[in-house]
């Protein structure tokens, strides 16, 4: 990340690296094993983190931006990612099944409520176990809103995004003929999951670089290339879950259903050009929401690790000490 400007670090405004005290691999059943790992204080504040992608898995960093002198911080890996298995697979594997995975490991930790702490498809989830299991959040600290809404698919995989970056989008459309260009999700998934282990590897580095690539406000404009275990996996859930609309009963489903969560406190950060997930997600998802404080880090993007919104969550998650 480019520091010219003069700001801080990210990792000046984190807490130093903590182990896990409990690593477990859950079985849930239909051959869905999901690995488990908790740090911090085991009798203290439970905050459950949800990764982002689908397919993106957890971290060391993800345990980072809480006092592991209050809180009890719960990490898994969600179902086909990270150290879960089968790695890659979209075989059982939908919001659903992500969210009886968190009643599954709610009720075995022995939490009865909890904070939970999403960013991109992790504040989809967060928003989805909510509304489905409103008694058990006692406080929601989303980033980067995703809502799993067409129109959010379409300014990313449709040329709203390629509109700022228009050489990093002909290199992601480089890959598909002009005539399957009018759904790049569809032809993507179709590339993921050919059977052609070179062919699905080549098409999942693209789509998971064209992602990375816009992530920070401070891009470059670099590709990289993401090593091709992580992104097989990430790719093949993503465009599995973006086909399928979330696995949601309608568009929208999420702000049709805010009522449910309204009474649950949340704070909302989200980064001002953020080219993933623009800033109107969070807008209307905070807006008649009563509990709900939305903060809007102005030189910030999509991620996690930017200076302006790590300092936000860790600040969020400070305050939540005294409440």
């Amino acid at each position: 990340m480019d520091h010219r400007s003069g700001q801080k670090s990210a990792v000046e405004y984190l807490y130093p690296p903590i182990d896990p005290f409990d690593q477990r691999v859950m079985d849930m059943g239909e051959g869905q094993r999901v690995y488990v790992e908790q740090c911090g204080r085991p009798d203290g504040v439970p905050v459950l983190v949800l990764h982002g992608g689908p397919g993106g898995g957890c971290s060391p960093a993800m345990r980072r931006y809480f006092d592991p002198n209050v809180y009890r911080v719960v990490l898994f890996d969600q179902r086909g990612c990270g150290r879960s298995r089968p790695h890659a697979s979209v075989e059982h594997n939908t919001t659903w099944h992500l969210v009886s995975d968190i009643e599954a490991i709610r009720e075995a930790l022995g939490i009865e409520r909890f904070i939970l702490f999403g960013g991109s498809w992790g504040a989809t989830l967060a928003l989805v176990y909510a509304i489905s299991h409103p008694m058990r959040v006692r406080h929601l600290v989303l980033r980067g809103v995703f809502l799993s809404m067409k129109s959010e698919l379409d300014w990313f995989y449709g040329g709203g995004a390629g509109a700022f970056f228009p050489e990093l989008w002909a290199k992601f459309c480089d890959l598909i003929p002009h005539d399957e260009q009018g759904d790049m999700i569809a032809a993507y998934h179709r590339r993921l999951f050919s059977g052609d282990l070179a062919l699905e590897t080549r098409a999942a580095r693209l789509w998971a670089n064209w992602e990375n690539a816009l992530a920070s406000v401070h891009s470059t404009g670099n590709l990289g290339d993401s090593p091709a275990e992580y992104a097989r996996a990430f790719s093949r859930l993503e465009s599995h879950y973006f086909m399928n609309g979330g696995f949601l009963a309608n568009d929208g489903w999420i702000l049709d259903n805010k009522s449910r969560i309204n009474a649950i406190p949340a704070d909302i950060i989200q980064g001002r050009f953020d080219m993933i997930c623009p800033p109107l997600s969070a807008y209307r998802l905070a807006s008649s929401w009563a509990g709900a404080n939305l903060q809007v880090i102005g030189l910030a993007g999509h991620a996690l690790s930017e200076a302006g919104i790590s300092e936000a969550l860790v600040g969020v998650m400070d305050s939540l000490r005294a409440r």
